[in-house]
């Protein structure tokens, strides 16, 4: 149930990144180097994309990240693991959650065999984001307080987070001045769509009702503790969700290590220093293995795993 919604949460959100930057790429003009490649960055998956293709085109990039069965992050992947996690676990969720998951892989499978063309793609992306969000409306409806539930949420919420730091890494390296005076052009829109991916463009302007800056989004999507869709809350969700099951020691303890440097540096600060800011979000991320593997260790290791760690 924990990598079911991990999966479930990253086909969602590969969809989002997706989607913006197709209407991104629209916006912009074409002397612009903004590029697929960025979406690659995000994914974790620069290594094995290079190994399959010559080049960051639009064609190969959207059909590695949508249709690529062998490619472990792209969306027809993820619905496909999650299916499957869920197909042995049925007997503790309700029948609907199950056949939700299942119409979606089979609608994307279908989808993803007949081809994603840049005509399908955006009611196809839309489908998938929908199909995510019935979803998590369904469990958040239908499924009863308790373990089941809050593993769900563990894995929702960690897998989130990680997402929303990989955009942050990736679009501040590119977008953020050497020169806090530097004006790059169309840093604005670019800024927007970053928020976008989020779906979190709203929620800013009722936030923080400032125009659209990069340190300002940097403190929004890492720090704001009311936005679902920031580091700060999901870290939130992930403790309050710990302290529900038993034995929560080892990591309620990583989720506050990680909760205390998120809220050290000023993040605006650190905008102003690109490489600063890049090893600020690697040591968050590397919090977040950590949590996970404390999570593994704790809940998910079999009794030998555990006996050889002791």
């Amino acid at each position: 149930l924990y990598w079911m919604a991990r999966y479930i949460e990253r086909a969602e959100d590969t969809a989002r990144l997706l989607s913006v930057n197709s209407h991104l790429m629209l916006d912009l003009p074409g002397r612009l180097p903004l590029g697929w490649a960025p979406l690659i960055e995000m994914t974790g998956s620069l290594e094995t994309f290079r190994s399959r293709h010559n080049d960051f085109d639009e064609r190969s990039v959207v059909h590695f990240l949508c249709a690529d069965p062998d490619n472990d992050i792209s969306i027809i992947s993820a619905l496909a693991s999650a299916r499957e996690n869920l197909r042995t676990t049925r007997d503790v969720v309700p029948r609907e959650i199950w056949e939700e998951v299942n119409q979606l892989y089979l609608s994307v499978a279908d989808h993803a065999e007949n081809g994603v063309s840049p005509r399908r793609r955006d009611s196809f992306l839309k489908s998938v984001i929908r199909g995510c969000q019935a979803l998590t409306g369904l469990i958040e409806g239908t499924l009863s307080h308790g373990p089941a539930r809050t593993f769900i949420e563990l894995g929702r919420q960690l897998e989130r987070a990680d997402m929303t730091t990989r955009i942050v890494d990736v679009r501040s390296a590119s977008l953020l001045p050497q020169n806090p005076e530097e004006l790059l052009p169309f840093e604005n829109l670019q800024w927007m769509s970053v928020l976008k991916s989020l779906t979190g463009y709203q929620m800013y302007r009722q936030h923080v009702r400032l125009r659209i800056r990069g340190p300002d989004v940097l403190s929004f999507l890492l720090q704001d503790r009311l936005f679902p869709r920031s580091v700060a809350c999901c870290m939130e969700r992930v403790a309050n969700a710990l302290q529900t099951l038993p034995r929560h020691e080892l990591a309620l303890q990583e989720v506050e290590t990680c909760r205390q440097n998120l809220s050290k540096p000023d993040v605006a600060l650190l905008a102003a220093e690109p490489d600063e800011l890049h090893a600020f979000v690697d040591e968050i991320q590397i919090d977040f293995d950590e949590l996970h593997a404390a999570i593994s260790q704790t809940y998910f290791a079999s009794p030998e795993q555990l006996q050889g760690s002791s």
